[in-house]
């Protein structure tokens, strides 16, 4: 806030007016991601990075088509919804378009692909790489020219898709056969960047692989209407090709302000280090807790992006929609608000602050055991 006033006080401007807080920030930022990613491009959302994250994509591969994994929510704009299966799949979706093709969620639990994460991770990555050879080889509406497969989309770890990390070994694998391909690697930060997994600044680099862009969002800007989309080198030469990007607001200055100090409060305070130690400590007691119930079947996350997965007690892998409502409404009583989600909201996410403190956290245990205590079985 106070960041905030102080630059309005100062100076605003579009961003046809150069400030050195748009050099600054670009600087820092691209500073914390592994090379060769060292190009930064300021938008507005999270949405608008996706959306610009394809239009790269497509114009430095000559492909329209794109890869997404099921589940998946990449933004609100028209081209984006389309590589959301969450949204396109659901109420009022239109369905598939012909140049998405959608693979598997990496689902070591519930997934088509069931067992230990070395197992699985391969089998998943397999849809992947079959999906963009489908794109490269099929024919749609484009006549006989079929889309070819311009990007893999992929959130770091699945959020709308029931709060899943990916398996170990998972994106250098899916990478391996995109890029086989000429498909560009997009990871979509915008949930869980910005140090929420806590052993790192960015999920991705939990299995070990460099995307070829990165899309973030949401905590950038910790509520202010900032973006980014950081990317190669050689991928921002070929999207240089006279069609000028242009964003009125993005990268002005108040907006880079907001995003330095952003960054100075998660470094200063120790936030990513913080999310490391009270997540580990939440996942220990969330599985203690949920082993005593037989309505929990799955307890997983990284950091401080956690889920419990409800299923039914005849059947270990029915989703129980409504058991995980009715302790989300029991929680909401006890002054605590949590959500669902998960393709059968059956899924309680747990993506607070990152602030979030011991003292949060035992609060949070101490409601949930009583809850559960409560609901029978």
């Amino acid at each position: 806030m106070q960041t905030a006033a102080k630059q309005m006080g100062t100076l605003n401007t579009n961003t046809r007016y150069l400030h050195e807080n748009i050099l600054r920030y670009s600087a820092r930022l691209t500073s914390l991601f592994p090379k060769p990613l060292e190009v930064c491009f300021l938008v507005c959302s999270g949405t608008e990075a996706n959306e610009l994250a394809l239009r790269m994509a497509r114009t430095h591969t000559g492909k329209v088509g794109a890869v997404v994994l099921d589940g998946a929510y990449h933004g609100n704009s028209s081209s984006v919804i389309n590589l959301s299966p969450y949204k396109f799949n659901g109420p009022g979706g239109k369905g598939l378009r012909p140049w998405v093709r959608v693979a598997a969620m990496p689902d070591c639990y519930r997934g088509q692909h069931r067992g230990e994460e070395k197992e699985v991770a391969p089998l998943y990555a397999a849809e992947v790489r079959q999906a963009v050879e489908a794109l490269e080889s099929e024919p749609t509406w484009f006549g006989d020219q079929p889309p070819g497969a311009a990007a893999f989309f992929h959130e770091s770890l699945l959020s709308c898709g029931g709060q899943i990390p990916l398996p170990e070994g998972y994106l250098r694998k899916a990478y391996e056969g995109a890029r086989a391909q000429g498909a560009v690697c997009v990871a979509d930060e915008v949930q869980v960047g910005f140090g929420r997994v806590g052993s790192d600044w960015w999920a991705f680099e939990e299995q070990g692989v460099v995307p070829d862009i990165v899309t973030l969002g949401k905590p950038i800007g910790n509520g202010h209407p900032l973006g980014a989309v950081i990317t190669t080198r050689e991928i921002a030469d070929s999207f240089d090709n006279g069609m000028e990007y242009f964003n009125t607001f993005a990268g002005n200055p108040v907006s880079c302000a907001i995003g330095q100090t952003v960054l100075d409060v998660i470094e200063e305070e120790g936030l990513r280090e913080n999310a490391a130690r009270i997540g580990t400590r939440l996942l220990d007691d969330l599985a203690t807790l949920g082993a005593r119930y037989p309505w929990v079947g799955d307890v997983r996350g990284r950091g401080l992006f956690i889920g419990i997965e409800f299923v039914r007690v005849a059947d270990e892998i029915e989703p129980d929609a409504s058991l995980a409502d009715s302790i989300v409404q029991k929680m909401r009583d006890r002054g605590i608000l949590l959500s669902t989600d998960g393709p059968d909201h059956n899924v309680i996410k747990f993506k607070p602050p990152l602030i979030f403190s011991e003292s949060d956290g035992d609060l949070l245990i101490s409601n949930l055991s009583e809850v559960f205590a409560e609901t029978p079985f």
